[in-house]
């Protein structure tokens, strides 16, 4: 997730959390039996929230209901947005590499991840690797999915990986550090019939 969108995120929350937090606790303290000032919504502990008046007022002009339809709308909309900018992973398109000339290259990511997956594809015991790159253009971070044949351990398929596949990364795109997420899962085979 991007700097900028978990900032508006942890402000949006914050500020949804504050709102239902004062008013619930308005609401709280009117129904234990705080007076509440003359302009809240609320008149004493036993007042409802809509009266019969307040709920039926508009009930009869003509734009009322198509502009409640419409702001419900807006906000389910906008609410679907934040959801799916949350949800995301944002893949890392370009790769910053320092050329030593104080100028700069820029490696394509979707290049970077296929040489990655490729090159952890070949290890010895790997059947299938898919790589994808998050984090930013200066300090990528790898996220790497292997498929193991059975007969694989695990803690020498890492060791590999990061030895091989990883400082080769490293070393290619000219980064100091390159931080990894491997995920390991074996591949599925039929029961070999002994006879």
């Amino acid at each position: 997730m991007s700097a900028v969108l978990r900032t508006v995120n942890r402000v949006l929350i914050a500020i949804a959390g504050l709102v239902l937090l004062v008013l619930g606790g308005a609401v709280l303290a009117v129904g234990l039996g705080v007076r509440p000032p003359s302009w809240w919504i609320h008149d004493g502990r036993h007042d409802v929230l809509l009266s019969d008046a307040e709920r039926t007022h508009w009930r009869d002009a003509g734009w009322w209901w198509p502009t409640v339809i419409a702001a419900l709308a807006v906000l389910v909309l906008i609410a679907l947005w934040w959801l799916t900018a949350v949800l995301r992973r944002r893949r890392l398109a370009e790769v910053l590499v320092d050329t030593g000339d104080g100028e700069g290259a820029l490696l394509r990511g979707r290049a970077l991840e296929n040489v990655l997956a490729g090159e952890a594809g070949q290890l010895e015991g790997v059947a299938h690797a898919r790589a994808r790159l998050t984090g930013g253009r200066t300090a990528p971070e790898a996220r790497l999915q292997l498929e193991l044949e059975p007969h694989v351990d695990p803690g020498t398929a890492l060791y590999d990986l990061a030895t091989e596949s990883l400082t080769h990364a490293r070393n290619s795109a000219g980064l100091a550090a390159f931080p990894a997420e491997v995920r390991m899962k074996a591949v599925k085979h039929r029961a070999e019939r002994v006879s």
